[in-house]
C-alpha cells in the first residue's frame, strides 16, 4: 500500500503518493481548504502511511479526522527533529530537505538554497551535520515588497528575459531584484567552493539557468524528504 506525503509551506500545499522512494504524480493547492483537499486524497486510495510537514496549525480535531485516513499518520514534529539531529526552530520543509540531502549527497558538504517566499540557505558539512543557515526574502516577495512599501513603484515579476542594468522603471526593478539574488547566491557559492550547491523550490530552475556554477536542482527534495521519513518508519515496524 502506498504512502502519502504532504508538504504543507506558507502559500501553497504539495502532494504525492509514493512508493518507497519513488515518488509518484504531485498535486498542487493553493487556497485555504488545504484540510478539505488532503480528504479529497485519501477518499480516492486509503494510505498505509501519511507524513505530514507543515508550517500551518491542524487542530486536535483536524489530526484525528486524518489518523482515520491511514493506518499510521507521522507529524514532522519535535520528536522527529531530535531523531534527525537537526534544530527545531528551522520549518518542517527546510529540515525534509536536508534529510533527503544527506541520503542524495552523502559524504558531501552540502549548501541547499531553497527559493520560495523566502530564499532559505541551509549548511551541512562532510558528515552530515547541521552547520546553520540563512534566510531573506524570497524574490517575490521582493517585488511585493517593492510596490508595497513605496509609493511610485508598480508591482513586478521576474523577467523571462534578462535586462542589464534595467533601461526602465520596469526593468529597472526586475534587474535589481534578481541580479541581487544572484550577486547573494554568487557570495555564498564563492565562499564555500567546497560544498555543492543544492537548488529547490519554485524558483530553482529559474534561477539555476542563470548561474555559471555547477548547481543540483532536486524540485521535489522536501518530498523526498517525507518519502525518506515513510520508509524508515516502515522499516521499524
Amino acid at each position: 500500500m502506498a504512502s502519502l506525503i504532504i508538504d504543507i509551506g506558507n502559500t501553497a500545499l504539495k502532494a504525492s503518493w509514493c512508493d518507497g522512494m519513488t515518488i509518484g504524480k504531485t498535486f498542487r493547492y493553493q487556497g485555504e481548504r488545504m484540510f478539505d483537499f488532503i480528504l479529497s486524497l485519501t477518499s480516492k486510495s486509503r494510505p498505509e502511511t501519511i507524513v505530514l510537514s507543515s508550517v500551518r496549525h491542524f487542530t486536535e480535531n483536524n489530526i484525528r479526522r486524518i489518523e482515520q485516513e491511514c493506518e499510521k499518520l507521522i507529524i514532522f514534529d519535535k520528536e522527529l527533529f531530535s531523531r534527525y539531529d537537526i534544530p527545531d526552530y528551522i520549518t518542517p520543509d527546510r529540515a525534509a530537505s536536508i534529510i533527503a540531502s544527506r541520503y542524495l549527497f552523502k559524504g558531501k558538504g552540502i549548501m541547499i538554497f531553497d527559493f520560495g517566499t523566502t530564499l532559505s540557505i541551509d549548511f551541512l558539512d562532510e558528515s552530515g551535520k547541521y552547520e546553520g543557515g540563512n534566510i531573506s526574502p524570497g524574490c517575490r516577495t521582493r517585488f511585493r515588497s517593492l510596490n508595497r512599501y513605496t509609493k511610485s513603484l508598480p508591482l513586478a515579476d521576474a523577467p523571462q528575459t534578462d535586462s542589464y542594468p534595467g533601461t526602465g522603471l520596469i526593468s529597472s526593478m526586475e534587474s535589481g531584484v534578481v541580479s541581487g539574488i544572484i550577486f547573494e547566491l554568487e557570495g555564498y557559492i564563492s565562499r564555500h567552493t567546497e560544498k555543492i550547491s543544492v537548488f529547490t523550490g519554485g524558483d530553482a530552475i529559474y534561477f539555476a539557468k542563470r548561474m555559471k556554477n555547477s548547481i543540483f536542482v532536486v524540485s521535489n527534495l522536501v518530498l523526498m524528504g517525507l518519502a525518506l521519513i515513510a520508509v524508515e518508519y516502515d522499516k521499524k515496524d
